[in-house]
């Protein structure tokens, strides 16, 4: 099996309980006015990532549009209604199987929200991120919580800004 599938193995574990500590508390807004996307455990996952700079493992999940765009190969621009989901843990090695990198402490989760008019200035993304398992909103002020993921994603603005590649998944069964 590879080190992908099992990252992914473990990540679709971990997304099945709940990862935050405080239940049914729905996290502040961040200071550029982004409500914490409380559906978001119906998304789907378009991808995952293992950042080894970072040591971090992340799931990469999607909204219904983001993930019809995915299907219909429509993410360069992707559609205004768009949203994707970042979820990211540091990563550590299974203590029961060392060659496995898992999901350990929850870092944090942050999202991107497509509305090319809404969100003009800050090239037609909301960006969003909650730290910890608190969810502690990210940012001072509206122009740090954009500023810095701005800063991050302008090495693939001529990919709408977005660095994940979806990953190829079996046809969908309906």
């Amino acid at each position: 099996m590879s080190k992908t599938a099992l990252v992914t193995l473990g990540l679709v574990s971990v997304l099945s309980s709940s990862v935050f500590a405080e239940e049914n508390k729905v996290p502040e807004p961040t200071a550029n006015g982004i409500a914490f996307p409380v559906n978001y455990q119906d998304w789907d996952i378009v991808s995952v990532s293992h950042r080894e700079d970072h040591k971090s493992v992340r799931a990469i999940i999607g909204n219904k549009i983001a993930v019809e765009a995915v299907e219909k190969g429509q993410t360069n621009p992707w559609p205004d209604g768009a949203a994707l989901g970042k979820l990211v843990w540091k990563a550590r090695h299974d203590e029961h199987w060392k060659p496995a990198v898992v999901p350990g402490e929850f870092i944090h989760a942050e999202f991107m929200f497509k509305d090319a008019e809404k969100w003009k200035d800050t090239a037609g993304w909301g960006w969003a991120r909650w730290l910890g398992t608190e969810q502690k909103p990210f940012g001072k002020d509206a122009a740090s919580a954009h500023s810095s993921c701005i800063a991050c994603h302008t090495p693939v603005k001529n990919q709408d800004w977005v660095f994940t590649k979806p990953a190829i998944l079996p046809k969908r069964i309906r």
